[in-house]
């Protein structure tokens, strides 16, 4: 095989740059940006609180989730998403940010809050079937005055929605 040089190869690489300029820019005018770990963010509300969350809504990146992070920002937070409501249970294997969790159910409601410790395996299951969970800081709920009963804007990007199961 030879490997040639000129014009051949930049028209390849062109395409390539034009089709990654072309996702960036859908996923910036869909509301959405980028995050370190490659997950999109979104920009939801908590009881009127601005949070900047990770959407983890495949298989893959809810089972990976929040684990081998050592830090995450003031606000910040991960927001699992799921197809249908469903019983969830999450446990702190592999993480090591001590986190509260906030199970919310379709109509966008607190439905329980749970501190969850570090390294642990503990189950920490939600009290009904809920379509979304969000992680954050431990402490951020309370610090935010946020209590069960408290409502949760999402507004999720079409192409944010979750893969079918």
């Amino acid at each position: 095989m030879t490997l040639q040089r000129g014009s051949v190869a930049m028209p390849g690489l062109l395409s390539v740059l034009g089709l990654l300029a072309l996702t960036l820019f859908s996923v910036r005018a869909a509301g959405c940006s980028g995050s370190d770990s490659g997950l999109p963010v979104i920009s939801m509300s908590v009881d009127g609180h601005s949070v900047r969350a990770e959407v983890a809504g495949t298989v893959a990146t809810r089972a990976r989730g929040l684990m081998y992070r050592r830090t995450m920002a003031k606000n910040s937070g991960m927001l699992f998403v799921y197809e249908d409501p469903e019983p969830l249970s999450f446990w702190m294997k592999n993480t090591y940010l001590p986190l509260t969790i906030a199970f919310i159910d379709k109509a966008g409601v607190i439905v329980h809050l749970e501190d969850m410790q570090p390294l642990t395996t503990t189950s920490h299951p939600s009290p009904k079937a809920v379509p979304y969970a969000l992680e954050m800081n431990q402490g951020w709920f309370a610090a935010k005055g946020i209590e069960v009963g408290a409502k949760v804007t999402i507004e999720l990007p079409p192409e944010l929605q979750p893969e079918a199961r």
